[in-house]
């Protein structure tokens, strides 16, 4: 057995040595003095004891034993856990382990992602289309407006007798979706209905939070004032004479890798689709919801958001099926549209999700039947494709409030299947070699792998928050850390968080601008074996399967329904992180 285990270890050690990763894996943004503390080792030490060690190697402050070898189910990794959760003083260190270089230096405090939690909000800025971003809110990453979209063309997929093929309308505003210069509304509805959610849940911690924008001080949160960006975007993409939703703002093909509005080529609104209408009704409802508690800010915004989402549930109501099939419709109009599909043939989730919207706004019982229809035992991960999981977070935080709820809406059930989810991912115990929630199946490494990890910590938190068992808000806390480090990668996955995070994402603005360092504050894919942008990658088992490459557009591009969760989880530990006790009182 003894021997078994040196060879394991010998060959992590060499396979990992090849592939340029660390010896000491861990959060590179930090810990909070009271939260769990993990390192993790995947070279072969020449110790079993590991250090921490001040930032400056003066001082050593704290020595801990390796935990026993660990072999990963995604790679040839095998890792030893340096827990060094005891350990509470503040300031900043490194791991050390004799033979290896040292870890990254990360910070011991009570405020440790604060400057994440920002930085990701202020992402979103970076992705406007339409207004020029001024240095003193962009610094050296300024540029002109882009797209301004005051000039769209009907696409002949979405004419009608009112609105011909070529008729000119006026689409401003909203944020460029990931690396494209295209803007969806099926990945703005997950990307809105997260961000929302994050104000819904913690508000008192965003009326706080400054990220340097134009609207900053107003007399609106910029959270808020950032969503409002978008949202009048979102409203601009609905027909006003039947209520249907264009399923997405495009060129015909994508631009090239230049600055954006250094193109001039056609933009068009494509084909209406059940999808699009249904997760724009979502938006619009809880944005109703949320912007009525600011009428003398925004007069009128909220009933006209909430008139909106009247008018497009109706649309949906007489169009509960039509597909966005990209290639149907170019196969009958012209020009072909390939620019991203978010094509979806099915919508229970997208209804359930915008009837719990409509319903927790209005209180009105018509919405209930779609609410009920939804199979809730089959609740799912949320992601653009499926939405289902929003509405149970919506009817749960009803349900914990003192708003009016219904006798005929299950909550109960909704609660029971919601804490098996979260339950699920605990018991099943994600990836052992890195001690983290990620790794549910090698399933969890998909096309923007990072959104799964963060998704599965905002199912996490929501069980916390029903239940207060700190269990949970643990477990959530393994996927940001994650995120930020603790992989097998050795990546920080958000751009300048840290000494080592990508240089190289797939995001045009980035590659073009002629600056070294890329856009702060976007969350690149992450690790995806099925490499569909055909880059030769040093590694393709499922936890090593990324290269920062601004071709390999599989791994490293990023995208705001990447963004919104990473915004949500790291706001969540920092509104909550003195209740769990995870940092001082």
């Amino acid at each position: 057995m003894k021997y078994k285990i040196l060879i394991l270890l010998l060959t992590a050690a060499i396979y990992y040595c090849h592939a340029g990763t660390p010896g000491i894996v861990l959060n590179q943004c930090g810990f909070y003095p009271y939260g769990p503390k993990i390192a993790v080792i995947i070279n072969s030490p020449a110790s079993d004891s590991f250090y921490i060690v001040s930032a400056d190697k003066k001082d050593t402050v704290f020595k801990g034993e390796l935990r026993p070898p660990v072999q990963s189910s995604y790679s040839p990794a095998v890792t030893r856990i340096a827990d060094f959760s005891s350990f509470t003083q503040t300031g900043k260190y490194i791991v050390y382990v004799k033979g290896l270089p040292s870890s990254a230096i990360f910070s011991v405090n009570d405020n440790v992602f604060e400057a994440l939690t920002a930085a990701a909000l202020k992402g979103f800025y970076y992705q406007r289309s339409a207004m020029p971003l001024e240095e003193k809110y962009a610094g050296q990453w300024k540029r002109p407006a882009g797209h301004p979209d005051t000039r769209v063309l009907i696409h002949p997929s979405a004419a009608t007798v009112t609105r011909p093929a070529g008729t000119v309308i006026s689409c401003p505003g909203g944020w460029y979706d990931a690396g494209d210069y295209n803007k969806y509304i099926v990945n703005s509805g997950i990307t809105m209905g997260t961000l929302l959610s994050a104000y819904e849940d913690f508000p008192d911690y965003f009326a706080g939070l400054q990220t340097n924008i134009p609207e900053s001080n107003n007399q609106l949160p910029d959270l808020l004032d950032e969503i409002l960006y978008n949202l009048r975007w979102m409203l601009t993409m609905q027909d006003p004479d039947d209520g249907g939703v264009y399923h997405k703002c495009t060129n015909a093909a994508f631009d090239g890798q230049v600055m954006p509005g250094v193109t001039k080529l056609p933009r068009y609104v494509v084909q209406k689709s059940t999808a699009a209408t249904l997760d724009f009704v979502a938006v619009m409802a809880q944005s109703a919801r949320i912007f009525r508690q600011f009428p003398s800010v925004l007069p009128g915004l909220s009933d006209s958001c909430l008139d909106a989402a009247v008018y497009a549930w109706k649309w949906a109501t007489l169009h509960p099926g039509i597909a966005y099939d990209q290639s149907a419709i170019n196969a009958s109009f012209s020009p072909p549209v390939t620019t991203g599909a978010y094509g979806d043939h099915f919508f229970t989730d997208e209804r359930f999700w915008a009837a719990a919207e409509l319903f927790t706004t209005t209180g009105k019982d018509e919405y209930l039947p779609a609410i009920n229809a939804y199979p809730i035992h089959q609740l799912q991960l949320a992601s653009w494709s499926n939405v289902g999981m929003l509405g149970c977070y919506t009817l749960m935080r009803q349900y914990r409030s003192a708003e009016p709820t219904s006798q005929n809406i299950p909550y109960d059930l909704i609660r029971d299947q919601l804490f098996s989810f979260a339950g699920g991912l605990v018991t099943n115990g994600g990836n052992r070699a890195f001690q983290t929630m990620m790794g549910q199946s090698s399933k969890d490494y998909i096309w923007g792998s990072n959104a799964v990890a963060l998704n599965q910590s905002i199912a996490l938190i929501n069980a916390y928050m029903m239940s207060d068992t700190t269990t949970y808000l643990k477990a959530a806390l393994s996927n940001l850390d994650y995120v930020l480090g603790r992989n097998a990668t050795g990546y920080c996955f958000v751009t300048g968080a840290s000494s080592k995070s990508p240089l190289h994402i797939h995001h045009r603005p980035s590659r073009a601008d002629g600056i070294a360092a890329p856009v702060p504050g976007l969350l690149a894919g992450g690790p995806n074996p099925g490499m569909q942008d055909k880059v030769p990658y040093p590694f393709a088992d499922p936890e090593t399967a990324f290269i920062d490459d601004g071709k390999a557009y599989a791994c490293n591009e990023i995208a705001i329904n990447w963004n919104a969760p990473l915004v949500y989880v790291s706001a969540a530990f920092e509104a909550l992180q003195r209740k769990a006790a995870l940092s001082r009182e």
